[in-house]
């Protein structure tokens, strides 16, 4: 692989298992040094085994030559979210490259979601990715401000949940929709301090989606498992390097050996009264606007 981020110091949230931990192993191959960072829990949120993923992770790494090194603080907190970003400057004396992953699920339809549930799964994907931003964003404009204008990234993990919707996934769909608002805002206020900001939409069998992907996917070359987490990696780990200047405030579709840019919401078909429409009038215009437009992608599960 391609030292790309050689002498960039990486932080990868939730990098304990799944993408994560794909994300982390890649980024040290190419060079990194990687703040490993994993609560620890179980699917849906609750404490798991004492054993660290994270340290799991970072021994990993340093068995095959690389630098890393663990966090296991709680980044839907700003204690903790700071504490990650502590780490990667007490650590390496420097923070690169943010990618945000953590997560968990708690499906229910939603006549079935209770609001802790709800509460739960908003905190730790948007309130998740919120934080570490923030703090990541604080060091990285002090670094401009006083003359040492960063070459920053941050890759924000979205889902196609988040793009079209899910069945039972309300709380999760509503989070990861959230993580592009917040992923667009940021591209156009850090810029300015030298952080490009995009996310990610990916599909791969982790712990969150092995029901979802219960049979394996293979591409028509034998050996290639389609939704192996480690083929989202390389798009995390470019738009995380140097090597991406110019590319910010953008949405990637990765799945398999497929990357697409996806296109938000735009103006499609309108029409112009000149004059407050009466409600009566609103469905004829409606309808025949609708005949115009394109048909939106289907809700996952539908």
């Amino acid at each position: 692989m391609s030292r790309m981020c050689e002498g960039r110091v990486v932080a990868v949230t939730g990098a304990g298992r799944g993408l994560g931990r794909a994300h982390a192993l890649a980024f040290a191959a190419a060079g990194a040094k990687v703040v490993v960072n994993d609560l620890g829990v179980g699917l849906d949120g609750t404490v798991g085994a004492a054993d660290s993923p994270a340290r799991q992770v970072v021994d990993e790494i340093r068995a095959a030559g690389g630098e890393a090194v663990a966090h296991g603080g709680d980044v839907a907190t700003s204690a903790g979210a700071a504490s990650l970003v502590t780490a990667a400057l007490e650590t390496y004396g420097r923070l690169d490259t943010l990618v945000n992953n953590a997560g968990f699920l708690r499906d229910r339809m939603l006549v079935n979601l209770d609001e802790d549930d709800w509460d739960a799964v908003v905190r730790v994907h948007l309130k998740g990715h919120f934080l570490p931003l923030k703090h990541a964003a604080a060091h990285w404009r002090a670094e401009a401000k006083a003359g040492r204008t960063p070459v920053a990234r941050v890759v924000n993990t979205s889902s196609g949940a988040g793009l079209l919707g899910s069945l039972g996934q309300g709380n999760y769909s509503a989070a990861k929709a959230g993580v592009l608002g917040l992923t667009l805002v940021a591209a156009a206020e850090l810029g300015r301090y030298g952080v490009q900001v995009n996310a990610i939409a990916p599909a791969a069998r982790t712990r969150m989606t092995e029901r979802t992907f219960a049979e394996t996917m293979t591409a028509p070359d034998a050996g290639f498992d389609a939704m192996a987490p480690e083929n989202v990696s390389p798009l995390v780990v470019w738009l995380g390097s140097a090597e991406s200047e110019g590319v910010t405030g953008r949405v990637f579709e990765a799945e398999g050996g497929r990357i697409t840019v996806m296109e938000g919401w735009r103006e499609g078909p309108t029409v112009e009264k000149g004059a407050r429409w009466m409600p009566e009038e609103v469905g004829e215009a409606v309808r025949k606007l609708l005949g115009e437009a394109g048909v939106p992608g289907a809700v996952y599960g539908t």
